[in-house]
């Protein structure tokens, strides 16, 4: 029979429940108070021993540790969980898998050019909440706040999506299905709206889909 021998004069512990060391399992909530509280026994002579205590003192046997896959884990921090997900890429957009492209959109509009580099996007609009290049669309009362979004992928290839806009988005006149994308090349017209129109300047020296430099 197994008997609990009294803890060393000035280590004065709460009474609690005797648990066999070794603790090969995981407590949570209200179990996690209860082992907190707990007596454990030393393998050699059956005295008491705390949590931290490396050897029995009163026998001085070495006492079992906990194994760090049984350690409590930290939850995941919010960064963490965003990466697991998704690994490094930003939102939205899946992780590169190749060299990104020096190729630069231009857009060339009556109140100055719009440069969109490779592994970028850019809203078009007049709010400068939504657009880094709201400036230019301030005087058009006809351009929605967020009108369009550009992107050029990191091979160099650009689309155009309308995001809804009041008035609509416009390739070569066609018009662009909201929530669509569309690609455009070099020498193509974009309009936005009824008259605020530029033409597409994307230089060809962007990467195939195998990262090699593109040809033509």
């Amino acid at each position: 029979m197994l008997l609990a021998v009294p803890a060393p004069a000035g280590r004065a512990r709460p009474p609690a429940r005797r648990v066999t060391l070794g603790w090969k399992t995981r407590h949570t909530g209200r179990a996690v108070l209860e082992d907190a509280l707990a007596t454990l026994t030393c393998p050699g002579c059956g005295a008491a021993v705390s949590h931290d205590d490396l050897i029995c003192f009163t026998c001085g046997t070495n006492l079992p540790r906990r194994s760090p896959v049984e350690e409590e884990a930290a939850p995941p921090t919010v960064m963490q969980e965003y990466l697991r997900a998704g690994g490094s890429a930003a939102p939205g957009k899946s992780p590169a898998t190749g060299p990104i492209s020096p190729v630069v959109l231009r857009l060339a509009f009556p109140a100055g050019n719009v440069d969109v580099p490779a592994g970028t996007s850019l809203v078009l609009g007049r709010d400068p909440a939504e657009s880094l290049v709201a400036a230019a669309f301030a005087g058009y009362e006809n351009v929605s706040r967020r009108h369009a979004t550009i992107t050029v992928s990191d091979t160099g290839q650009a689309t155009i999506r309308d995001e809804y806009s009041t008035n609509g988005t416009f390739v070569n006149d066609d018009r662009v299905l909201p929530g669509t994308d569309v690609r455009i090349t070099d020498g193509d017209r974009v309009r936005l709206a009824a008259d605020v129109a530029a033409e597409v300047s994307l230089p060809p020296q962007g990467f195939s889909s195998n990262g090699h430099p593109a040809t033509g």
